[in-house]
This record gives C-alpha cells, structure tokens and sequence, in this order.
C-alpha cells in the first residue's frame, strides 16, 4: 500500500473516530471540544476558517480545515468553494496566505477587527 493511500485511510478513520466521540459527548450532554476552548462562531464560512486558523496557530491543508470545520462547528465545508474563496483572498492579500499547495494560513493581524456572528 502506497504512503498515500496509508495516509489518506488513516486520516479517515480519525475524522469518522473524531465525529464519534464528539456525539457521544453532546448525547452525555457534555462539550465536544473537552478542556479546548471552543472558537466563537462565525457567520460566514470564512469567518469559521479565520477562527479555525487563529485557534491552531499556524497553516492547515483544507482537509484540515474541511474536518475542524464540521467537527467544532458542525459546518460541512464544500472543497472547492472553499479553496476558491481562499485563492481569491489570497490573490487580493486578505487575510489569508497560501503557504503551500491547498495550505493556507493567516495575514498577521487577519481577524482581529472582524466581528463575530452572535
């Protein structure tokens, strides 16, 4: 088995493991995000990929950023809607840098001014 097909069946089974236990623990009544404080929601999409990026610290592929979505917010993100709007804030210098293929990470000072959906 190649590394790729290796990686990309690990990430899989780590993404279903995520949303499990994340189930599990609102069917308990207990926070998802166990002893992680939980970014504030955003109202557009990315908006959520701003709070995602500033929550981790540093750039994330879109898979990344695809699974944190739905898992912290419950926001299924579509890839390629997604990597367009990224590349166009990209290409405009707003907010968000391309740091490798399908990578992005934050402007430094990117979404501190940007309010946040109630």
């Amino acid at each position: 088995m190649s590394e790729d097909v290796r990686q990309i069946i690990l990430e899989t089974i780590e993404t279903s493991l995520e949303a499990q236990l994340a189930a599990v623990r609102r069917l308990r009544g207990k926070d998802a995000s166990a002893g992680k404080p939980k970014p504030e929601k955003r109202a557009s999409n990315l908006g959520i990929v701003l709070d995602i990026l500033a929550s981790e610290g540093r750039p994330l592929h879109v898979s990344e950023i695809i699974k944190r979505a739905r898992i912290s917010f419950e926001r299924p993100l579509n890839r390629e809607s997604l990597v367009s709007a990224l590349t166009k804030c990209v290409a405009n210098a707003d907010r968000f840098a391309r740091v490798a293929p399908n990578t992005f990470a934050l402007l430094p000072g990117a979404g501190k001014e940007e309010p946040t959906a109630p």
